[in-house]
């Protein structure tokens, strides 16, 4: 689907203090520095990749306080649909990057993450280009450098192939499988779960919700 542009999206993120444009950006004036120089704390540093339009990202920061979220979104015309919620919280603990996701190692230090949320993924469908999913080996490689030693990641999806997909990726890069949920909704709204924009959508159109946890 082809996403509408949104006029003066590019302006908005520079200019707003929570996000960061890393176009052009030196990578190492963020890497290993994001407690230190942005959040001013040393609470743990959680990242969503592809965080959409941003509820999911929002609510866990209003949520827990003494947790400091990054958002990574790389479509500047969804980024300001966040940005719209974020400037409504009363909370200095979400920041926001508008950033390619493979580029992640460039801006957080070995070890500096300590949970990596993947939501509704986009599917990358064809085969030639399976190294783009967010639950590829390439990418599990990149996640393994950023996460700290008890870190994990949290994969949710509406689809059924890429989640198998996922579920094989995984244990083929070494990591573990906590959870394998094929109906995480099955008995009504799991509990202790916050719900994407496309997660409510799909749950209330009936189709199933998986979800998997994996650390290494």
């Amino acid at each position: 689907m082809r996403l509408r542009n949104v006029k003066g999206s590019q302006e908005r993120i520079l200019e707003n203090p929570y996000t960061i444009q890393a176009d052009g950006a030196n990578g190492e004036d963020y890497k290993g520095l994001w407690n230190q120089n942005f959040f001013h704390n040393n609470n743990p540093i959680h990242i969503e990749i592809g965080m959409g339009k941003g509820q999911f990202i929002t609510t866990l920061a209003t949520q827990n306080p003494g947790i400091n979220y990054i958002g990574i979104e790389k479509y500047s015309s969804v980024l300001v649909k966040a940005l719209d919620k974020r400037t409504q919280l009363k909370t200095d603990n979400l920041m926001f990057i508008r950033m390619e996701a493979e580029n992640i190692t460039e801006f957080f230090a070995p070890g500096e993450t300590d949970r990596i949320y993947l939501n509704f993924s986009d599917p990358w469908p064809k085969d030639r280009h399976a190294k783009r999913r967010l639950t590829s080996r390439q990418f599990m490689e990149r996640y393994n450098t950023i996460l700290s030693k008890d870190g994990y990641v949290q994969f949710k999806t509406d689809n059924r192939p890429l989640f198998d997909f996922s579920v094989e990726e995984i244990k083929e890069s070494g990591w573990y499988l906590d959870e394998i949920n094929y109906d995480l909704h099955k008995n009504g709204p799991a509990q202790n779960n916050i719900m994407t924009e496309y997660e409510q959508k799909f749950y209330q159109l009936g189709n199933p919700i998986y979800k998997l946890t994996a650390h290494r």
